[in-house]
């Protein structure tokens, strides 16, 4: 890499943390309202009554936790996992608008950039995470 285009990448890079933090969550909820459209528009391709909800939806709302008579309708056509997920993607959006996103549900402690990116409904560090199966074992 030349030294200009470090200078370059050194300039365009936000200058403070909480800057570059907001954009990493900015990202973070993007990418996990567009998982949570696809679970959705997964759901619509094979459900005809679920179909005209979706397609109804404004894109702010898909963020937002689902009505009463849309979470009945969701858990009547989807499967457990899409479901577990679902509500892992519902929560990571609550934490996102808490400002607590981002931070071990055990530990408090900050959960790494590279995890969330990963899994980016993820609640533990990958510490807590790991004792978490141990016990479970």
């Amino acid at each position: 890499m030349c030294p200009f285009q470090i200078t370059e990448l050194a300039l365009s890079a936000p200058r403070s943390g909480e800057k570059m933090e907001k954009t990493f969550t900015e990202q973070m909820r993007d990418l996990l309202v567009a998982q949570k459209r696809g679970i959705l528009d997964a759901l619509a391709a094979t459900n005809e009554e679920f179909r005209a909800i979706v397609a109804e939806m404004d894109p702010k709302d898909v963020a937002d936790v689902a009505s009463d008579d849309i979470d009945r309708k969701m858990i009547e056509a989807l499967g457990s996992q899409d479901i577990k997920r679902l509500r892992a993607i519902d929560a990571a959006l609550t934490r996102i608008s808490q400002e607590r996103y981002g931070q071990c549900m055990s530990c408090s402690k900050k959960i790494p950039q590279e995890r969330l990116q990963a899994i980016p409904y993820a609640v533990l560090c990958i510490d807590c995470q790991k004792s978490e199966e141990r016990r479970n074992r």
